[in-house]
């Protein structure tokens, strides 16, 4: 079994956007196709005020034999009151012959990847040809990746305007993604959300607060809107779209997120999810004409993570990385007595 650190990902060449959208793509299709196992979630709530939490993702890939979970801490509180990100994460994976384990890896960077490459698939089938402008509500660790990622599937973007609780989080933004793409016009919007959202082909809220920022009224015809936390939103945002896709709504409908609020209200039912994102990726269904509203909610796949991360850890075996460790393969009485405390 290798032990496998965030270094040797990066060392591997692990942080890679084409190559996780790519392999997010192949997982939908799989999952599509009914090549995968993927069980609900475990979530351990510890605050339902901060949804402070630690989750349990579990899924198995038939093709790839091998099962995997993904062990998740999301504490939005982190940030704020303990400067630290909000979210880490672990990936254990076994293959399925013998059951035996093969990797237990950090997947902090493998989990920002996924929620990143998720987003950009969705756009990339969902949100309008040739789209220019770009809208971040939040400018955290995840906004970047998933700016970062939606640029290599909507290149024809021009200007992204950003929104965030303090100018200096805005300005480190733009610094930051302004070093991957200068010809982009970037726009610090002094926490101006609205003029984040106003006139933006994509819309994208990646924030830690459960505050209904976004309205409705910000949005335009023919956008596209990527809700990527838990309830970022107006309860009218999602009832005004013309269509709600998610990654998986019967996963989302027993979450907190905002349609999952509404569909616990009744004001929101299952006749009004058009689709899941599988299902558009797969060509079943997707955007109809270009003055669709369409908002995507991603509450997040464990089988994509589990593909994304037997993806890296191909890489760093291949590459002689990671910690190597045996794993006992006899029974526990096949000892010395004299090790043994009674």
């Amino acid at each position: 079994m290798l032990t496998i650190s965030h270094e040797d990902i990066i060392k591997s060449g692990g942080f890679n956007i084409p190559l996780a959208i790519d392999v997010t793509q192949r997982a939908l299709l799989a999952y599509a196709a009914e090549r995968i196992l993927y069980p609900d979630k475990v979530s351990q709530i510890f605050d339902e005020s901060t949804q402070n939490r630690i989750n349990c993702l579990p899924a198995t890939l038939f093709d790839d034999k091998v099962c995997g979970m993904k062990w998740v801490a999301v504490f939005p509180t982190n940030p704020t009151l303990h400067g630290l990100p909000n979210l880490n994460a672990s990936i254990l994976l076994s293959e399925i012959e013998t059951g035996y384990p093969i990797a237990i890896m950090d997947a902090t960077l493998c989990s920002d990847l996924r929620t990143a490459a998720i987003c950009a698939v969705a756009a990339k089938y969902l949100a309008i040809e040739n789209a220019e402008t770009i809208g971040y509500i939040g400018s955290g660790e995840q906004a970047r990746m998933n700016f970062l990622a939606m640029m290599s599937v909507r290149p024809t973007i021009k200007t992204c305007k950003v929104a965030s609780r303090t100018s200096a989080s805005e300005k480190r933004f733009i610094e930051q993604m302004r070093a991957f793409y200068p010809q982009v016009n970037f726009v610090a919007c002094n926490s101006d959300y609205e003029k984040a959202a106003t006139d933006s082909d994509i819309i994208v809220t990646a924030i830690s607060a459960q505050l209904p920022i976004l309205q409705a009224a910000w949005i335009k015809q023919g956008a596209f809107y990527c809700h990527v936390a838990g309830w970022e939103d107006a309860y009218d945002v999602p009832l005004s779209m013309d269509k709600i896709v998610c990654d998986s709504w019967n996963s989302a409908k027993h979450r907190t997120q905002t349609i999952s609020r509404l569909y616990k209200m009744g004001r929101l039912t299952d006749d009004d999810i058009y689709a899941d994102l599988p299902d558009i990726v797969a060509g079943m269904k997707g955007r109809e004409h270009e003055n669709e509203k369409i908002y995507f909610n991603s509450v997040g796949l464990s089988y994509v993570d589990v593909a994304l991360g037997y993806q890296l850890y191909q890489q760093v075996k291949e590459q002689g990385l990671g910690y190597k460790m045996d794993f006992h393969q006899q029974s526990v009485f096949e000892i010395d007595p004299s090790k043994v405390v009674l």
